[in-house]
């Protein structure tokens, strides 16, 4: 049986790129490339990358870059994008809980949910973390967007899915305060306008939870920001007004 993330992106490529959190690219770029200094020899893994949106902008500038996702139907339309972009990107399915590349890459990327923290149990979604850092190179960069526990605190998480989706309607909501997860109900049409009902199951993460996991998994600085779409900055503080997070970490010297 497929989990509903596996759903969602069957069929979805076209509407996704309209999404509004999808409008952000250019700047995001801007902020990735500010992190790992213009240095266009570095190579990047972008995990969950999707349509390749992220992956292709960083080609057009020179950097080479290879994107995983579960999604077929996603990676297909990267591919086409990247065609018609005229840049070469290496696209491949893959899942992120179990990546197999060990200290091949200067940069991993997940971000707008790339796979992190959609997944059903916290084990898998940790297993997420150990494959982007298990790639790194020693000194390598992690640049991660992630659900901010802090939000559903102060706010109604049903109200800005609503507010923020273009083709979705999301209701039903119902958030535990234990498990940090939640857990609602999405209707969503495909690319050709089949409307699909997906019972949805999402972990929003504290602050301090991320922190722990990645010093847990090596690295020796962890950065937490507001995360802003289209606004990626290391001057924006988190607050509970902030939906994602963005995290900038960087690993240590590996063992050789």
């Amino acid at each position: 049986m497929k989990q509903w993330y596996e759903e969602l992106f069957n069929n979805y490529a076209r509407t996704y790129d309209k999404e509004s959190f999808t409008l952000g690219t250019v700047q995001e770029v801007d902020f990735i490339e500010k992190e790992v200094g213009y240095d266009k020899k570095k190579t990047i893994l972008d995990i969950g990358c999707g349509t390749g949106r992220h992956a292709i902008e960083l080609a057009k500038r020179g950097y080479s870059i290879t994107g995983i996702d579960l999604s077929e139907s996603q990676l297909e339309r990267a591919r086409q994008k990247a065609a018609e972009a005229g840049v070469a990107v290496e696209f491949k399915k893959g899942d992120a809980r179990n990546l197999t590349y060990n200290q091949m890459f200067d940069i991993t990327l997940i971000l707008c949910e790339g796979g992190f923290p959609l997944m059903e149990t916290d084990e898998m979604n940790f297993a997420i973390l150990q494959s982007a850092a298990r790639a790194l190179k020693s000194n390598g960069t992690f640049i991660l967007t992630t659900l901010n526990a802090l939000f559903p605190l102060a706010h109604s998480v049903e109200e800005f899915m609503n507010s923020s989706t273009v083709e979705g309607k999301s209701s039903g909501h119902s958030f535990d305060y234990m498990t940090l997860r939640d857990i609602s109900t999405f209707e969503v049409a495909d690319d050709d306008g089949n409307k699909r009902i997906l019972y949805c199951n999402e972990r929003y993460y504290l602050p301090s939870e991320i922190t722990w996991m990645l010093k847990s998994l090596g690295f020796i600085q962890v950065d937490i920001f507001g995360g802003q779409v289209g606004n990626f900055q290391r001057g924006l503080k988190l607050t509970p007004d902030d939906f994602e997070m963005l995290v900038v970490a960087r690993y240590g010297m590996r063992k050789t």
